[in-house]
């Protein structure tokens, strides 16, 4: 008997050797959805990083852009991808989080698993060189005396620059007058044509005109002031606490194997360090700041349950 057994588990043994080992992750290109049009900030931003990371997976990343409906179309159609890591997405604060809040959408938060933050873009109060306001205080002293004549430009209702507006709004007691745009460039010429009083804008979108002497930030939303732009002060800095920007990282499907979220993590933390990488981030204005899954998830946690507060006392669609 125990001789029948030693050749039973001699030929089992036999047999796993035989099999042919599974090739570790990945072992054919992967898929990474842009849910805005091709050629934006968002995704050059994301075809920039997948070519350092092909490096690192030794496997091709193919952009595929799924624009439309604020990000929707495309962050639902990752939502309902195979949670196997082939699949993979960029998703962009607060649009990720507040479609949801402001309606019945086809994805939820929980849907996804956070890969890595990539790009966190602070929000800034911008104004023409020759603007009577040289800081926040000076703005809300007139805003205070003059409600509604301040005209803010934005990229339109709901995006991270009419939300920090909202915010400021609150904190400091004045009342400013939103004036939507479609899109960073229509924003951009109204404050260089002076049509509106400032805009409030990402200080990546905004640095070139910083540099040239077109415009000069009041402030920008950060907890600390952005290397590239170390002569403009932070808001909490003048004693109003605001932090907000456009957080832009990657994320899967949930229910991503651990070790495949772990190596795409890794890749994208390895992408980023590189120099070639980080000198094209700096020649696009790219505020760069990685957090891995678990920092990522909880700051995207945090700042649902802060836009949804937010939504509670403001809604943004009225």
């Amino acid at each position: 008997m125990q001789r029948r057994q030693l050749a039973t588990l001699a030929a089992s043994a036999a047999l796993l050797a035989a099999r042919p080992a599974r090739a570790a992750w990945p072992e054919r290109p992967v898929t990474l959805i842009v849910a805005f049009p091709a050629g934006g900030g968002t995704d050059v931003a994301a075809r920039t990083l997948a070519r350092f990371m092909e490096r690192e997976l030794g496997q091709p990343i193919v952009v595929l852009n799924r624009g439309g409906a604020g990000g929707e179309i495309g962050w639902s159609e990752m939502a309902r991808a195979q949670p196997d890591g082939y699949t993979i997405g960029f998703i962009n604060t607060p649009n990720i989080l507040s479609i949801p809040i402001e309606r019945q959408a086809r994805y939820k938060l929980e849907d996804f698993a956070p890969v890595a933050n990539v790009v966190d873009d602070p929000g800034a109060f911008v104004v023409p060189t020759d603007s009577r306001f040289r800081t926040l205080s000076d703005l809300v002293a007139f805003a205070r005396a003059n409600p509604d004549n301040v005209t803010y430009a934005t990229t339109g209702i709901g995006s991270d620059d009419h939300l920090a507006a909202l915010a400021f709004e609150r904190l400091a007691g004045v009342r400013m007058t939103h004036v939507p745009f479609a899109g960073a460039a229509p924003v951009r010429n109204a404050l260089v044509g002076r049509q509106i009083t400032m805009a409030s804008m990402n200080v990546g979108e905004a640095i070139a005109d910083m540099r040239s002497g077109l415009a000069r930030a009041l402030g920008q939303m950060a907890p600390a002031r952005w290397s590239e732009a170390p002569d403009t002060p932070t808001f909490r800095e003048q004693g109003f606490d605001v932090i907000q920007g456009s957080m832009r990282g990657l994320a899967a499907p949930a229910g991503v194997p651990g070790p495949v979220l772990q190596r795409l993590a890794g890749a994208a933390r390895a992408a980023m360090e590189n120099p070639e990488f980080r000198q094209l981030a700096t020649q696009q204005a790219l505020p760069l700041r990685y957090l891995g899954p678990e920092e990522y998830g909880a700051a995207l946690a945090a700042l649902r349950s802060e836009l949804q507060g937010l939504w509670r006392a403001h809604p943004w669609k009225e």
